[in-house]
């Protein structure tokens, strides 16, 4: 987009900034509603994003969103516009001023056939602002849903699924916005008539789809629609073509030949179009009570090095890090004619924002999910031993740097677990996880619940043997007890001595920890109890420590400390955990010994504080 648009751009030069009322007289919003022909490609290349529009201004309702009525070049003409757009999961409003470029008197970008009409123009400016001036490196699909809130699918015709036509006969039921077009091999290309008067590179939209009984047999046809002219195939099924003689003229459908419409044979249509991409739309942009929509669900994520970026399957020591998410399929589609039991759903990831990053040298990740079937509790963070002893039961069709992956699916009822990563590990992102489903779904995450099993470690003076009462009597000097500098020698000296981890000494605000942790009298210091009671809660600490270090390098791992915190007694979700990498692991993913216990220690009094005001409040009802 910023070569298309910068400074050392020739498309830029030359370019002056003016207003509507300076370019026409009487500048007009919108002139007699919304159409095609308001809608013509200047010098950008974005031809992707005025067929978005174009599909867009088939459908009333779901364009009223993104142009709010209400706004023009009349009484209340403040120079100001406004667009809405969905972006991950929201609708976000753009404001813009009605400053567009002008070169020789002529818009350069988008513009209406009517000189006076302004929408189209205003609505691209604010599109670009939005996403940064890329609107050259988008897509299709990603215009449909930054317009519509919807979910959209991308096949290549060439590979169509066996049952494509009923995938675009149900997408067709439940409202979704189909669009269609000719790829093109070379610049000569664009625009470019086949010998049947269909146009390479241009967008169609499929609005309709049918069955015909011709000479014997069910013929599928599909009516097409050129947003651009009057430009109409000529082959089979075309208006004139004598196909029609040979059915009744009850079944024979309707195409509005005067709005570009016109029917051809599925086969040939499988034959002749490059790709079709399909934006089914969410319930809340649809009003009639014929269409069929589907169920969604909306999950935000984050991936985070060494905490949720596991990456993918590659990484099987990693992969289960990831964030997991249950999906719940109940009932079977309604399909009385396919013989086969299943469920249909969709299911679209989102890497968000990424293009903002570019400045920083950063770009799109590589992204995919993989499916399991799943049977046991959902409020619990599957671990390394599932994913070790369970094949995928389906994945996106590939791990791709694009902003979105998605890929249908048609799986038996039951419960699933849909695992999104970046191919790589510990690469940081934030995504959108969605599900799409024709019938209602139930879509959870699947984390760890927040909890802590803390054993009573406490020692008594009296329990303490003559040996560790000696000891302490040497550590503690004259007045038998320790205080956190103190402790924090002591500490240092012993653990200097080991050669199996590896350490760079306890800090004295860990020591500080320790001591406000087990100091029971309140003088801020540890007597002989309290002491040994910390001793043997280090040395459990360091039997788990050294267990969950595999490869016996005095460190340990992040997905190791994670089990390693699991054993000690604490159940962490994924929001906390990313918390507690951030602030103890070092740069290369690794704890030692001294922030590892540094961590517990930390836990421990944040928990026990945490049942403590529990036990207040419930003795206080």
């Amino acid at each position: 987009g910023f070569k298309e648009l910068g400074p050392s751009s020739h498309k830029s030069r030359g370019i002056a900034w003016k207003r509507a009322g300076e370019l026409c007289s009487k500048p007009q919003f919108i002139v007699g509603g919304a159409t095609r022909t308001d809608i013509c490609q200047g010098a950008l290349g974005d031809c992707w994003l005025l067929a978005a529009i174009a599909s867009l201004t088939l459908n009333e309702e779901v364009l009223a969103r993104v142009v709010p009525a209400g706004q023009g070049f009349g009484d209340n003409y403040a120079g100001i516009f406004h667009f809405q757009f969905w972006q991950f999961g929201e609708w976000v409003d753009v404001v813009i001023d009605d400053r567009l470029p002008v070169k020789d008197g002529e818009l350069v970008f988008v513009h209406s056939a009517e000189g006076n009409e302004f929408w189209s123009a205003l609505l691209e400016k604010a599109y670009a602002k939005l996403v940064f001036v890329c609107v050259v490196s988008c897509s299709t699909s990603e215009g449909f849903e930054d317009f519509t809130g919807g979910i959209a699918e991308s096949y290549e015709l060439s590979k169509a699924p066996s049952n494509m036509f009923q995938i675009i006969q149900k997408a067709l039921e439940a409202g979704a916005l189909l669009g269609c077009s000719i790829d093109i091999t070379s610049a000569a290309d664009s625009e470019a008539v086949t010998r049947q008067k269909l146009v390479k590179g241009h967008a169609y939209s499929l609005t309709g789809v049918t069955e015909v009984n011709y000479r014997g047999r069910k013929e599928k046809l599909v009516r097409m629609r050129n947003p651009w002219g009057q430009v109409e195939w000529t082959g089979a099924w075309s208006d004139s073509s004598s196909e029609w003689n040979s059915i009744t003229a009850s079944e024979r459908p309707n195409a509005n030949a005067e709005d570009g419409e016109f029917w051809m044979s599925f086969s040939e249509f499988l034959s002749h179009y490059s790709r079709i991409e399909i934006c089914t739309l969410t319930p809340d942009a649809i009003t009639s009570d014929s269409i069929k929509y589907w169920a969604v669900s909306n999950h935000d994520g984050t991936w985070r090095k060494g905490s949720t970026a596991g990456g993918c399957r590659n990484n099987p020591y990693t992969f289960w890090m990831n964030p997991q998410y249950v999906i719940k399929l109940n009932d079977e589609d309604d399909d009385p004619d396919d013989n086969e039991v299943g469920c249909s759903f969709v299911v679209g990831l989102i890497q968000k924002n990424r293009r903002r990053l570019r400045k920083a040298g950063e770009d799109m990740h590589t992204i995919g999910f993989a499916i399991y079937e799943f049977h046991g509790q959902r409020d619990v963070h599957l671990d390394k031993n599932f994913f070790l002893t369970h094949a995928q039961k389906a994945r996106s069709e590939t791990f791709v740097n694009l902003r979105e992956v998605c890929t249908r699916f048609k799986l038996p009822p039951g419960e699933y677990l849909v695992v999104p990563s970046t191919f790589e590990a510990n690469q940081d992102g934030d995504f959108c996880l969605r599900v799409f489903s024709e019938k209602q779904t139930e879509t959870l995450p699947c984390d760890d619940p927040v909890d802590a099993e803390l054993p009573d470690e406490s020692v008594s003076d009296d329990e303490v043997d003559s040996g560790f009462r000696g000891m302490f009597v040497k550590l503690a000097g004259a007045d038998m007890e320790i205080s956190a500098t103190e402790l924090t020698t002591i500490l240092n000296k012993i653990i200097a001595k080991r050669t199996d981890i590896k350490t760079d000494g306890f800090s004295l605000e860990t020591c500080r920890i320790m001591v406000n942790l087990m100091d029971d009298s309140g003088n801020g210091k540890l007597g002989l109890g309290e002491f040994a009671t910390l001793w043997k809660k280090i040395q459990r600490y360091l039997g788990i420590y050294k267990k969950n270090d595999m490869d016996n390098s005095g460190t340990i791992s992040t997905p190791e400390m994670r089990l390693a915190l699991k054993e000690a007694g604490f159940t962490l979700n994924n929001t906390i955990f990313q918390l507690l990498v951030a602030r103890y692991a070092e740069t290369d993913m690794t704890l030692d010994f001294d922030n590892y216990v540094a961590c517990l220690m930390r836990l421990e009094m944040m928990f026990r504080k945490l049942f403590n005001i529990l036990w207040l409040n419930f003795t206080m009802i």
